[in-house]
């Protein structure tokens, strides 16, 4: 039970530690916006421009498209494109890592149906005669083996990358290396307990079930290292810069196509006359130390006037 016990803490504080990043983030000041175009919400500007370029456009209503950002960011997410614009070397291995981890979260998924189908007294196998109970069981063998499979194929090629590309090699920190590790070892140890213990996931759910149920479940060796280290895993994620896949939300929507005119009144004005009355804690040859934004704005310009 002491297993269970360690998920539902690990479960708490992955939660909790992602809840504080999405309000975090939510919470940051306004950003410096890219001002690259075309962005994803306007209609009709496939080859950039936006509703800037308007005659009169403030006397006009801003019409913006969702689904044309909703496109664009699944696009992005389920396929990487602009790595595989960018970085094609790097594409091959970035994109079954992760495809890897939307797999092993598939899994789980599928796992947690066939949890609550043997709770109602059901058996998941092969030979079922019920077509639905089937259809989750090779799902769930296809997803976890296939997360298994691409993951540990992505992982190793990302290690490989790092270690041996000068450019990624400027920019990795052993704490890059040592995340890396870690993923590889799960998907290994996942891939293990599948082959030597568990060639039908039947342990896996029953483990699920015992969650759902407050109950003891056993594990193999293999299967109870997998779980124990992917619970430790998850518990250390939000505290890490793995938690870019939130950054990635508020990178685009608000840095990248946030193009809302800052009008008279509004909340953004609102905003930035807040932003500038924040004091600078630094200095620089520009910068003056415990002057507000406001004012450092109105000295460079006496400055440079008396220049």
């Amino acid at each position: 039970m002491w297993l269970q016990i360690l998920s539902y803490l690990c479960l708490l504080v992955f939660v909790a530690g992602l809840s504080w990043r999405v309000i975090r983030y939510s919470s940051l000041p306004v950003h410096l916006r890219w001002e690259l175009y075309p962005v994803a919400h306007e209609k009709s500007r496939p080859y950039g421009g936006s509703y800037l370029e308007d005659i009169d456009w403030w006397h006009r209503p801003i019409r913006t498209d969702p689904l044309g950002e909703f496109t664009v960011f699944m696009g992005e997410i389920l396929f990487f494109k602009e790595y595989f614009k960018s970085k094609r070397g790097f594409w091959y291995f970035v994109y079954p890592f992760h495809i890897g981890l939307f797999l092993i979260l598939a899994w789980v998924v599928l796992l947690l149906i066939g949890a609550f189908i043997q709770i109602g007294g059901a058996e998941i196998s092969a030979t079922s005669t019920n077509i639905w109970i089937a259809i989750v069981y090779y799902l769930t063998l296809i997803a976890g083996v296939a997360a298994f499979v691409t993951g540990i194929f992505g992982n190793i090629g990302l290690l490989i990358k790092r270690l041996t590309d000068n450019d990624m090699k400027n920019y990795t920190d052993p704490i890059d290396y040592f995340n890396l590790a870690c993923i590889l070892a799960i998907f290994s140890l996942g891939f293990l307990t599948w082959i030597v213990e568990d060639p039908a996931f039947n342990m896996a759910r029953r483990y699920i079930s015992s969650m759902i149920q407050f109950k003891s479940s056993q594990l193999g060796i293999l299967g109870t290292a997998f779980v124990l280290l992917s619970l430790l895993f998850l518990a250390y994620m939000p505290f890490t810069r793995m938690m870019h896949y939130v950054a990635k939300y508020f990178t685009y929507h608000k840095v990248r196509w946030d193009d809302r005119p800052n009008f008279r009144g509004s909340e953004l004005e609102g905003k930035i006359r807040k932003m500038l009355s924040w004091r600078g804690t630094w200095a620089a040859h520009h910068i003056k130390p415990g002057m507000t934004w406001e004012q450092q704005v109105k000295d460079s310009g006496t400055s440079e006037e008396k220049k």
